[in-house]
């Protein structure tokens, strides 16, 4: 059974029908193919319809979408030669941000991702996305390791933010991240970052700090959530929509405002309807971010990722 958003409901009760006629005529040898027929098309041109119009509420929605493809997916899918590695060599492994040594299309990287999980049992052992401190200790280890042996550094990212437990921040939580996202920015090897469902706060960027940095078409990126951001200026989660619209999340304001680098649409519908389309696309898109920054030696790649840094919100303070 797929499982329909609220803003879904109309093509919920249409793909319900056509259901229902199938099975009908499985079992009552009914001819009812062009009943079926108009139906999909209905459903098709609503989905289309609705689709056209997503607000930011909306897309936070899909791209927290529970069958959305996940970062063991595009692993899974995108790296061969998978070899993952563990631990921070100070204190413990971190399920959360998966991590190891691959190929992406022949050429060996590093790849690092925030899992959230797909279901009860792996959500809670992934800690639903949210990484403690040597979750980005781990990622900073690798990120050096992948620096002295000439990696790029493939990152997929999906987390609401960092874990705020009393654990984490008495390990160190905020310079954790800002370690992690040092040394993302210090990295001698090019960075291509996906944000693939939920990129939130630190948490994301500790990962995301990239010389390339891609969004899926129905995915988010933001400072804060936008039932964080009603908490703290209305005092109302009920005030989500209205601050999911005022942060400017959503992939098309982020590459509009020049925070992010290139959109990569999805198939009608979002990404967890055919996730073998969506996650070849990431694919191709992340190859096309890729091939020109292999071309730039240290001091190129550096001096780019510098002045790309610099340049975000110089022209809204001229």
């Amino acid at each position: 059974m797929r499982y329909f958003l609220d803003f879904e409901k109309p093509i919920a009760e249409l793909e319900s029908k056509i259901e229902e006629l199938r099975q009908m005529s499985e079992a009552e040898g009914l001819n009812i193919a062009d009943e079926v027929s108009k139906l999909t098309e209905k459903a098709d041109r609503q989905l289309r319809a609705t689709y056209a119009k997503l607000t930011a509420w909306q897309k936070t929605q899909v791209a927290r979408h529970p069958e959305r493809p996940k970062a063991k997916d595009f692993i899974r899918a995108l790296i061969t030669d998978w070899t993952p590695l563990a631990g921070d060599r100070a204190f413990a492994n971190d399920a959360a941000v998966l991590s190891g040594m691959g190929r992406f299309r022949g050429r060996p990287v590093m790849v690092l991702g925030t899992e959230k999980g797909s279901d009860t049992e792996t959500r809670v052992a992934h800690n639903f996305g949210m990484a403690r401190p040597e979750g980005y200790r781990k990622a900073r280890r690798l990120l050096e390791l992948a620096g002295r042996f000439g990696l790029p550094v493939l990152t997929f990212v999906d987390t609401s933010g960092a874990f705020p437990g009393i654990d984490a921040e008495a390990r160190g939580q905020a310079e954790a991240i800002a370690r992690s996202i040092e040394a993302c920015l210090m990295a001698p090897v090019p960075i291509v970052a996906t944000i693939i469902g939920e990129g939130g706060s630190g948490g994301a960027i500790a990962l995301a700090a990239g010389d390339s940095v891609l969004m899926m078409e129905h995915s988010i990126y933001a400072l804060i959530s936008p039932e964080g951001c009603a908490a703290i200026l209305w005092k109302d989660g009920t005030f989500a929509a209205t601050a999911a619209e005022a942060l400017k999340i959503t992939a098309e304001d982020l590459k509009r405002l020049k925070l992010i680098d290139a959109v990569v649409p999805e198939p009608l519908g979002g990404a967890h309807r055919d996730p073998a389309t969506a996650i070849a696309a990431v694919g191709d898109a992340v190859q096309a971010a890729l091939t020109p920054l292999l071309a730039l030696d240290v001091a190129a790649l550096h001096a780019r990722r510098r002045e790309k840094y610099l340049e975000m919100g110089r022209e809204a303070i001229a």
